[in-house]
């Protein structure tokens, strides 16, 4: 077992003790499958690429995008060699090439700079990644989750984690922010709070969801 492994493993071990409902999901259920990795400028375009987009969507409009670059994914100075219509001829909308576009130039004027984000608290991440025009806070939380693999995070703009605390605390209806940040609270899921997310859209059978 990896030392990564061995912390997904401590998280829902606490997680178990310290709250029952969970407790009936995580039982069932594998290790979640979050693996940070390095690749954030990468990993940033992909997101806002596949934005309200089925899975097969937008994987297509990714191969189609990556295929305008000969050499493999591009870097940002090869995002602004092309212009909107490019994008919009490999899939994308033209709302989505202008974010990519805005973005490229935010890390050549280094106003977006991945090296460091290591080195910044959850709020930071944020406030920084937001700068990028299509960069909400749902896909901050996803960036924080996936690819930074902070355990510490929970994504209350997403609609699979509403849907699944109502359901599984017997919520009349979806949860407010301030009741599922209660919620984790009052159930002792920090800093766990990604590794309880990913029980929850287990516990539906789905993945996060705007």
């Amino acid at each position: 077992m990896t030392e990564w492994d061995s912390q997904l493993r401590a998280g829902a071990e606490a997680l178990t003790a310290a709250d029952p409902v969970l407790a009936e999901v995580i039982k069932n259920a594998p290790l979640p499958t979050l693996l940070p990795h390095k690749n954030y400028y990468q990993s940033l375009v992909e997101s806002i690429i596949s934005q309200q987009l089925s899975v097969k969507a937008a994987a297509t409009i990714l191969e189609r995008f990556v295929a305008l670059f000969p050499g493999g994914f591009p870097s940002p100075e090869e995002i602004l060699d092309k212009d909107v219509e490019a994008y919009r001829a490999a899939g994308l909308s033209r709302q989505k090439a202008a974010y990519i576009l805005d973005l490229a130039q935010k890390v050549i004027d280094g106003m977006i700079v991945f090296d460091h984000l290591d080195t910044l608290s959850n709020d930071e991440v944020i406030n920084e990644l937001v700068q990028v025009k299509g960069v909400g806070v749902w896909t901050v939380h996803m960036f924080l989750m996936f690819c930074m693999g902070r355990l510490d995070v929970l994504p209350v703009g997403d609609l699979g984690i509403k849907n699944g605390i109502q359901r599984l605390y017997d919520f009349e209806i979806k949860p407010t922010e301030a009741e599922m940040t209660a919620l984790a609270k009052a159930n002792n899921w920090y800093p766990y709070e990604s590794l309880a997310s990913w029980y929850i859209w287990h516990s539906l059978n789905n993945k996060p969801a705007l």
